[in-house]
């Protein structure tokens, strides 16, 4: 059987604004990517997390600077790219959401809600600076 993977592509400025946007646009290829509703929720709430992130954090809402995000379709999975041009970050240096101290602390909950809802969270430096947030949720098999 031979794999057919199709890419949406989305380019937005750096404002809060086109957040519901891009929500819109993910629940439609979620929608049409056959994900069961909850899965959907927490996939959505992934992908927010992370253009939020690329916005406030990439790129400082500097409204000359793009979000990318690559919603990337195939018979087995869907990959979500998010790309800022900012100068990159490191996750390790992220403080522990569970660690008692920061229970109160709202930095690093998006990061670890990604982690928590998607299979695979990848972060790399992008060709031109930038964060590539890469998050992959697979398909359960059909029984």
């Amino acid at each position: 059987m031979n794999s057919v993977e199709n890419t949406i592509e989305l380019s937005i400025g750096s404002s809060f604004e086109f957040i519901e946007l891009v929500s819109s646009v993910t629940n439609t290829i979620l929608n049409i990517s056959g994900f069961d509703e909850d899965t959907s929720q927490w996939i959505e709430l992934s992908v927010r997390e992370s253009v939020i992130n690329a916005i406030k954090h990439g790129n400082k809402e500097d409204p000359g600077k793009q979000v990318e995000v690559k919603f990337k379709i195939s018979d087995d999975a869907l990959t979500i790219l998010v790309i800022d041009q900012g100068s990159g970050f490191n996750p390790t240096q992220l403080p522990d959401p569970l660690d008692p101290s920061n229970l109160l602390n709202p930095n690093g909950r998006g990061i670890f809600y990604m982690r928590t809802f998607m299979d695979e969270v990848e972060y790399t430096n992008g060709n031109q600076g930038g964060t590539v947030v890469r998050m992959t949720k697979f398909r359960q098999p059909k029984s």
